[in-house]
């Protein structure tokens, strides 16, 4: 039977006092053995604190589970200057249609991210989890040719994406997504894509929907790697990447981060802008932006496809072109990719973006509409 009070103990010290006393008188000779003893004692005195110690109740827990960052489901999503009404729209599309623990990253300059925070504060969001991340643009110096013809194209948050491992690192897997969507289902749905082994994320293909190809043929887009990089540089031809290959659009991706880390890829993106930078293989006069490029030539063979319905888009390439209403109402995920966004005018099937839309508390941002309305 353990000994667990004070008496018990009793018992066990008494003769062992009896044995150091015996001992004292033998040791005590040699100022040697009066260091060896001076050790055993405080040894002896450590053991019975522990020993003591070990009994003692255990501390109340709190009942309160820590997070666990697996748990959550983190959603990237850009909050520039002049389209903060896109993001909150959108957050409050992906806040709304899901059970799922989200933690929005919102990702800004440093300008912007105390209106965002003053107009989520107070407003019906202000029980969402978000942290604000400040980009640096410094790290895009010299590695992003000009481009006067579209210079919106050049702005910073535009290359977000290149550098999630660096803004976002406590989680395995992480959703980007454009300011410029409004999210119709449960984006648990898309946070469970599945990636292939040795794939780094996942991306919509251009050519999934018989209705997307009949939207780019009408508007003029491009949807292969002819219409985006420039085949009569020899850099590019030495990709073999066929010019017909189909593109993916990186305004929606689901990403593994290990993989991401692992393959550098933030680096890669970074040497195929510099080379940008010395040779011109790209420019928004062909694809329309310059982001997305060289992400068709790092994840090129490395990806894996998003259910069509996560990602129907090219809603902003036209003011009149227009989908169908069972494709919109079977879409999971709707997208104003182009210049026509849905808080300007004008632009298509606006209803459905405005019924996430919140007003700002500030006045500062406002709905482009026309007088009429």
């Amino acid at each position: 039977m353990e000994c667990v009070n004070m008496r018990c103990a009793m018992y066990i010290m008494y003769p062992l006092m009896s044995l150091w006393m015996n001992l004292w008188s033998y040791i005590s000779r040699n100022r040697v053995n009066q260091i060896l003893l001076f050790l055993i004692v405080l040894m002896f005195g450590m053991f019975w604190y522990n020993s003591k110690a070990s009994y003692n109740e255990p501390e109340p827990q709190s009942k309160t589970k820590p997070v666990d960052a697996s748990d959550e489901i983190p959603v990237v999503i850009c909050v520039a200057a002049g389209r903060l009404g896109g993001a909150v729209a959108a957050i409050n599309s992906i806040y709304s249609n899901t059970k799922a623990r989200v933690v929005f990253y919102l990702v800004g300059l440093k300008n912007t991210i105390p209106h965002i925070r003053k107009w989520i504060e107070n407003s019906t969001l202000k029980n969402i989890r978000f942290k604000s991340v400040e980009f640096n643009p410094m790290v895009l110096k010299g590695k992003i040719r000009p481009d006067a013809a579209n210079p919106e194209l050049l702005m910073p948050l535009n290359f977000v994406r290149f550098y999630l491992p660096l803004l976002i690192s406590d989680h395995e897997k992480v959703i980007y997504l454009d300011d410029d969507i409004i999210v119709q289902g449960d984006i648990n749905e898309l946070y469970q894509t599945r990636i292939s082994p040795n794939c780094i994320a996942a991306f919509s293909d251009d050519c999934d929907l018989q209705s997307t190809n009949e939207m780019i043929k009408s508007a003029g887009m491009q949807n292969t790697y002819m219409g985006f990089l420039d085949y009569r540089r020899e850099t590019v031809r030495n990709l073999r990447i066929s010019p017909s290959t189909c593109t993916f659009n990186p305004g929606v991706m689901v990403a593994n981060m290990t993989e991401w880390k692992r393959l550098r890829v933030t680096k890669q993106l970074e040497k195929w802008m510099l080379k940008n930078v010395e040779e011109n293989l790209y420019s928004s006069t062909l694809g329309g932006g310059v982001a997305t490029p060289p992400m068709l030539i790092v994840f090129y063979g490395k990806h894996s496809v998003i259910p069509p319905l996560w990602h129907v888009r090219h809603m902003g390439w036209s003011p009149s072109e227009k989908y169908s209403t069972d494709l919109l109402e079977k879409a999971k995920l709707l997208h104003w990719n182009g210049k026509y966004k849905p808080w300007n005018y004008p632009s298509v099937h606006t209803e459905l973006w405005e019924k996430w839309y919140i007003p700002d508390p500030t006045g500062k941002f406002k709905l482009l509409r026309p007088k009429s309305r």
